[in-house]
This record gives structure tokens, C-alpha cells and sequence, in this order.
């Protein structure tokens, strides 16, 4: 069982920069492949960004590559989102997922989910 509780949301403006943090308590988080998802209001929950269990792989979905940077700390169990040049479109509630051993770009396959972090981009 892992719980995973997101924080460092909030409003920025267009250009500005957010650092989300994922908390994990709970064993072995060693073992876990973590994710980014977010979800606009209306909208479905879309893939952001995943790193492996040994960070040693991570991957983005276009719209931010060069933007947004994952990165892990085993030894504290957090997974931490660097968001930088924050556009319009990159307001939504972010979530940090976990799944066993590996990482997917899809929401179903991820085992735990925090409650999630709103991120408000002004233009």
C-alpha cells in the first residue's frame, strides 16, 4: 500500500515556474514507477510526464518537453515536478500516480493516486 499526497500548486502567471512535490508513505517505494497526470476542467485525465524506479528513465508528453523536468529521491520517497515557462494551457489539477516496477503513459495501468494539486496559469 503506498499514499501519495501532491503539494506546492497554485496561480502563477504565463512564463512563471511551479515545483511540485509527491509525498509517498508506505513500503518500497523503491519499487514503484511514478507519474504525472493532469486534468483540465471538462477534460479527461491526460499523461504528463513519468520516471522510473530507479529515475534512470523519464518521459514526456510533447506539449512539454523542455518545460517540465520529473525527478525522484528514494531515499526521502518523493517524486517532484520542476514546471517552468507555465502556460494558459497548463492549468489543471496535477496528480502524482504510482505503479509496481514499471511506468505507462496510460492512467489505468497506476496502482495508487494522491488527491491532486491544482496549478492555475494566468495569462
Amino acid at each position: 500500500q503506498v499514499q501519495l499526497v501532491e503539494s506546492g500548486g497554485g496561480l502563477v502567471q504565463a512564463g512563471g515556474s511551479l515545483r511540485l512535490s509527491c509525498a509517498a508513505s508506505g513500503r518500497s517505494f523503491s519499487r514503484y514507477g511514478m507519474g504525472w497526470f493532469r486534468q483540465a476542467p471538462g477534460k479527461e485525465r491526460e499523461f504528463v510526464t513519468n520516471i522510473s524506479w530507479s529515475g534512470g528513465e523519464t518521459y514526456y508528453v510533447d506539449s512539454v518537453k523542455g518545460r517540465f523536468t520529473i525527478s525522484r529521491d528514494n531515499a526521502r520517497n518523493t517524486v517532484a515536478l520542476q514546471m517552468n515557462s507555465l502556460k494558459p494551457e497548463d492549468t489543471a489539477v496535477y496528480y502524482c500516480a504510482a505503479r509496481l516496477w514499471s511506468c505507462s503513459s496510460h492512467p489505468y495501468r497506476y496502482n495508487y493516486w494522491g488527491h491532486g494539486t491544482q496549478v492555475t496559469v494566468s495569462s
